[in-house]
């Protein structure tokens, strides 16, 4: 439904993403997930037409977005960081709006709408004006006017950046409810809104993609970091070498904690990939006449795996992808105060 093949965005000797290529199959919900300056956005409005790539392709529908850009816009809800609302309009007038400048034939028009308003819970906010909703609220119009023409692809940019954490969970419910009916790009930096949300997970860190998969696949893929952490009561002697004898024991790192006293000791025990030696490891802690007082397992988070794909030194004389990004940014925050400015007004787009 959605396909990226080794898109580029280059200002001047700088790219801003370089070489990206990934597709969302029909009904599936993709995690787009980097750092701030990582090449989200700039992804983003690419796929939408709003900005045009240096080289590569993009297809949504099978539509090439550079060669059939008005029909990709009707194949496509876009919901951008900020959400492109009139605050002075109320939520279902601003609704029928929309439909109307989407092309959208007046006798569907207000099924559409009361069938977005149900969706997103807008219902009993139908007749309030925008500007008196809350940010929660607001950003629901948002989901609202990207799919009220019903496109079979939704990209959405960051939707629950500066919500409250009530907030993220009604918006990540209702984001979790159009999937399966839409295709869905979700673009974030924020860890639980991907391992919640999403069906597979692209990680895109300065400018290029590092990896794509599942959030399933990607913690089996990094074995480091999973094993045991262990506290125990007793004389220490001989312990850590007894335990390191063990099959699929990689490490054994005594921890400090002045709080525990003398007796007290916490262990941190990783083990190699396709071992699971827990049981073995309780039974040397016992036999060897110690008290075992808590064992929990450790296993590597989606955390884990965002920081090993995107962490790094900046290497000398390399080109700075973020510096990219944020001129593009500012480039496209004038080109949006200018075409703001110039912008007719609802009332008179509806009169022309």
């Amino acid at each position: 439904m959605i396909e990226a093949e080794h898109l580029s965005k280059i200002y001047g000797t700088n790219p801003a993403i370089e070489d990206v290529t990934f597709s969302v199959e029909k009904g599936e919900i993709l995690g787009f997930l980097g750092p701030n300056g990582a090449g989200k956005t700039t992804t983003m409005r690419i796929l939408t037409g709003y900005l045009p790539a240096t080289s590569g392709t993009a297809r949504i529908a099978k539509f090439d977005v550079h060669e059939h850009s008005m029909t990709v816009r009707q194949q496509i809800g876009y919901l951008p960081e900020t959400p492109p609302l009139y605050p002075d309009m109320t939520v279902e007038a601003f609704l029928h709006f929309v439909g109307r400048i989407k092309g959208m034939a007046a006798g569907d028009r207000p099924k559409r709408v009361v069938s977005a308003m149900t969706r997103c819970n807008l219902l009993s906010k139908r007749n309030v004006l925008i500007r008196k909703l809350s940010k929660g609220f607001r950003q629901r119009v948002g989901i609202a006017q990207a799919i009220v023409h019903d496109p079979p692809a939704i990209i959405l940019d960051e939707p629950t950046v500066g919500l409250d954490p009530r907030q993220i969970i009604d918006v990540r419910n209702l984001i979790k409810s159009l999937a399966g009916d839409h295709t869905i790009i979700l673009s974030t930096h924020i860890l639980p809104e991907v391992s919640m949300t999403c069906d597979r997970v692209a990680i895109i860190n300065r400018g290029k993609i590092v990896a794509t998969n599942t959030p399933e696949q990607l913690l089996a893929q990094l074995a480091e970091g999973t094993g045991y952490e262990l506290e125990i009561d007793g004389n220490m002697e001989g312990l850590v070498s007894r335990l390191q004898s063990l099959a699929g024991i990689q490490t054994v790192e005594v921890l400090r904690d002045r709080r525990m006293g003398n007796r007290r000791h916490r262990l941190r025990v990783t083990t190699q990939s396709g071992f699971d030696p827990g049981r073995e490891l309780a039974a040397m802690v016992v036999r060897s006449g110690l008290g075992l007082y808590e064992m929990r397992r450790l296993q590597a988070s989606l955390e884990d795996v965002f920081l090993e794909l995107t962490t790094e030194e900046k290497i000398a004389g390399e080109p700075d992808r973020n510096s990219a990004e944020n001129a593009e940014e500012l480039r496209s925050s004038v080109s949006e105060a200018n075409l703001e400015t110039n912008l007719d007004s609802p009332e008179d787009a509806q009169a022309n």
